[in-house]
């Protein structure tokens, strides 16, 4: 059996779009190990690259131990990020579904704030592994509780378990962060969302998590096409959808909460770039996840170094530079009619 001329057509076209992607994400880290607060020679960051061996120099230590890392962390929390956003809005079938729908980020903010106020524990590389772990445990709650009754959970179940989950879990993390000025601080460099001072034992910490996340999320194309026909239509075609939603609410529990353990929450870019991936190749998730997973870390690496360049030698966390920018990209789809359905 052929495939239909109007399918081979479009991945003729579409193929090559992602080879253009991955040259121009490749163009994009360049920028992002070459550029930054600090003013080093072009000459000076590909000497040091080309020996790959930390000799104590100033460039040597920026561009090895603080621009390589940040610049691959950055790739894959994108990555991670954009195919998160897609995956959402496909199985709730909400177009404005992101990662803080399932109370990843509200979950993540409790425990760093029990990391910090119960056990006094301090820094990034520390407390990491406490926010993975309240993504991921927010995340079940949500599906959970989305669960109860006869239907499951339903995409607008699972909308409104995850408002209120995070609505609870926010107010418990204000409550105590309002009467903890240390917890209040060590919160407030999290939250803002940034790749700044994530070194290499974060990125090594959570690459495997990342890399396993975004292997698995290529195989749900197929699955989140049958769900966007909706459930009996899936159903029809052989399709366990109770099975496929957990399978998909497991896979962006571990995008989401290891992004946003390493990085903090980043806005916008799990709201947006799926829209993005599907103006560009349509409605189908076959084509929108490695779309999503391309785009998104150059969405994220040039905001980053904008955020960089603007303000040197001081710099914009990369959150605020999406935050500025996010906002208005997103009106414009909204305004524009690009807001299509998930």
């Amino acid at each position: 059996m052929t495939r239909p001329t109007h399918t081979v057509r479009r991945g003729a076209t579409l193929g090559p779009g992602l080879a253009v992607l991955c040259a121009l994400l490749a163009l994009v880290a360049f920028l992002s190990v070459t550029l930054g607060s600090r003013d080093i020679g072009l000459a000076e960051v590909l000497r040091a690259l080309s020996s790959l061996d930390n000799d104590g120099s100033i460039t040597s230590t920026v561009t090895l131990e603080l621009r390589v890392p940040r610049t691959l962390l950055g790739i894959l929390v994108g990555a991670a990020l954009g195919v998160a956003g897609a995956i959402l809005q496909g199985v709730t079938r909400n177009p404005l579904a992101d990662a803080g729908i399932m109370g990843i980020n509200a979950g993540a903010a409790v425990f760093v704030v029990f990391a910090i106020t119960v056990l006094g524990l301090r820094g990034v590389d520390v407390y990491i592994w406490f926010a993975f772990a309240g993504a991921i445990l927010a995340t079940v709650l949500v599906y959970m509780i989305a669960s109860l009754g006869r239907e499951g959970a339903t995409p607008i179940k699972l909308a409104l378990a995850g408002a209120a989950v995070t609505a609870g879990l926010t107010s418990v993390t204000t409550g105590i962060v309002m009467t903890n000025v240390n917890a209040l601080n060590e919160l407030r460099f999290w939250q803002v969302g940034s790749l700044a001072g994530r070194y290499t034992p974060i990125l090594t910490g959570v690459a495997p998590f990342l890399i396993v996340g975004l292997l698995a999320s290529l195989g749900f194309g197929r699955a989140l096409n049958g769900l966007a026909l909706g459930e009996d239509v899936a159903r029809g075609l052989g399709q366990r959808v109770t099975r496929t939603r957990a399978a998909a609410f497991g896979v962006v529990a571990l995008l989401a909460g290891a992004a946003t353990a390493a990085c903090g929450p980043i806005v916008f870019v799990g709201l947006v770039v799926p829209h993005l991936a599907r103006f560009i190749c349509g409605p189908d998730y076959r084509w929108i996840l490695p779309y999503s997973m391309l785009l998104a870390p150059i969405v994220l690496l040039l905001a980053d170094v904008l955020g960089r360049v603007v303000a040197a030698p001081d710099e914009l966390q990369v959150g605020v530079v999406l935050g500025v920018l996010g906002a208005p990209a997103f009106i414009g789809i909204v305004r524009y009619g690009r807001l299509s359905e998930a």
